[in-house]
């Protein structure tokens, strides 16, 4: 299982946001909305919760158990890979995903991609 906060570290050691970490894991932003609001454990389908975890595995996430060995116990999450491997992982993870564009700081309404 993993816990609301969990989930919530582990986004942000890897620096993504819920609507990049749902197209990842193939749910809706609305079901990680739904998942980090949770009181404690992830309440939630399933099927849902096993695409989660399995989407930050593969970007390099770790997840810590309350049983797992360490001094003073508890839950927590790690990143087990390089920056370089990480930045690889959340690109293949996001391929295909449509580029954020942005207007042109000129004022020029030309977008841009960022």
């Amino acid at each position: 299982m993993i816990s609301a906060g969990q989930l919530r570290a582990a986004r942000a050691l890897i620096g993504m946001d819920q609507k990049t970490l749902a197209e990842a894991a193939g749910v809706s932003v609305q079901t990680i909305q739904r998942m980090e609001a949770s009181e404690n454990l992830v309440r939630g389908v399933v099927e849902s919760l096993v695409k989660v975890i399995d989407a930050l595995e593969r970007l390099g996430i770790e997840l810590i158990n309350d049983a797992a060995t360490s001094a003073i116990g508890g839950r927590g999450v790690r990143l087990k890979v390089s920056e370089a491997k990480l930045h690889k992982a959340r690109d293949a993870a996001t391929k295909g995903l449509p580029k954020k564009t942005s207007v042109d700081a000129r004022g020029s309404g030309r977008a841009r991609n960022v």
